[in-house]
């Protein structure tokens, strides 16, 4: 079914759920068609799809939303422009506008992806090394403006950015204070397990019971509103000289077209992503990530013009020392 609606069409936007992603990219690759892809599946797309595009003479752009995307078009600009980079930092989330008791939280995207944020190892890097933290790990508090202090805490976020060569780098997720405790606490009792249990005869996997109690109690309702805040932080040298760039950005729904803010920071990367694809501005064969765009010349400026002209606005600040 994938391989024929594919094959009749020259590129492909995937936005599936994780679990589904790495399988439907696959089949869209075997089908011969590019693909921009922003369904954040688990699986590692190298060396299998990355070899099989490439067979296919067919390039698959992967993790195309606002983090991991936007994030790792910063790190590819960073590293193009830069001598070196020394480190990278991003903290982002989505938010509901108003905070529901008891998890002042709302599910602005796939719920299943939201519980695979709180149960994968976050793998950061650190002095050069790559470590592995619990998710909802060091939690610390951040002030941005327009939301107030909010909590971030480890999660698998940076992906194929540990293929980059910075020796210090770490994703963060945000989310109202206390968030972290309350997943924590289910996670940790076994309400986010995959494995089976047996209840008065009957055999269930906690982390279904879990999703079907948990996502009416995070479903969004035509009323409501949600944010997306984003900051990230990169440090390199130029010369003798430290730079350092910070990118913030805070977005809203849109009351107009009641489009949430996770769907706009999202899907307007990836068709801003489909843009530069369709104006010659990146085509190689095989599989790529955003930082591979951030390091070729027009596609970063290209990308975050598209965003601006569509609301979605970064401000970037640069400090220069030395």
């Amino acid at each position: 079914m994938i391989q024929r609606l594919a094959g009749a069409h020259d590129l492909v936007v995937g936005a599936v759920p994780g679990p589904l992603g790495y399988g439907m990219v696959r089949s869209v690759i075997d089908a011969g068609r590019d693909i921009v892809d922003i369904s954040f599946f688990e699986e590692d797309p190298y060396p299998e799809l990355d070899e099989l595009a490439r067979k296919r003479g067919v390039m698959a752009l992967m993790d195309c939303g606002v983090a991991p995307g936007c994030s790792n078009l910063i790190m590819g600009a960073a590293q193009a422009e830069l001598d070196s980079v020394e480190s990278f930092s991003c903290w982002v989330g989505g938010l509901p506008i108003v905070r529901h008791q008891p998890f002042e939280y709302q599910a602005v995207f796939s719920p299943i992806d939201v519980i695979a944020e709180y149960t994968r190892p976050a793998r950061l890097v650190e002095n050069g090394k790559v470590v592995t933290r619990e998710a909802l790990s060091e939690v610390e508090h951040l002030d941005f403006e327009g939301a107030g202090t909010l909590e971030a805490f480890n999660t698998d976020g940076l992906r194929t950015l540990l293929r980059c060569d910075v020796p210090n780098m770490k994703e963060k997720t945000l989310r109202y204070p206390g968030h972290a405790d309350k997943m924590r606490m289910l996670r940790d009792t076994g309400f986010f397990s995959t494995d089976e249990i047996e209840v008065r005869g009957v055999r269930i996997r906690p982390i279904d019971l879990t999703s079907e109690l948990l996502f009416p109690a995070w479903h969004m309702g035509e009323d409501d509103e949600d944010l997306t805040v984003f900051r990230a932080e990169v440090e390199g040298r130029k010369g003798e000289k430290t730079i350092r760039r910070t990118y913030q950005m805070l977005d809203r729904l849109d009351r107009d077209t009641g489009t949430t803010s996770m769907a706009r920071t999202t899907g307007f990367t990836c068709t801003a992503i489909v843009r530069a694809v369709e104006a010659g501005l990146f085509r190689q064969e095989g599989v790529w990530a955003p930082e591979a765009m951030g390091r070729t010349k027009g596609c970063f400026r290209f990308i975050f013009n598209q965003l601006a002209e569509r609301g979605v606005v970064f401000h970037e600040k640069e400090e220069i020392e030395g």
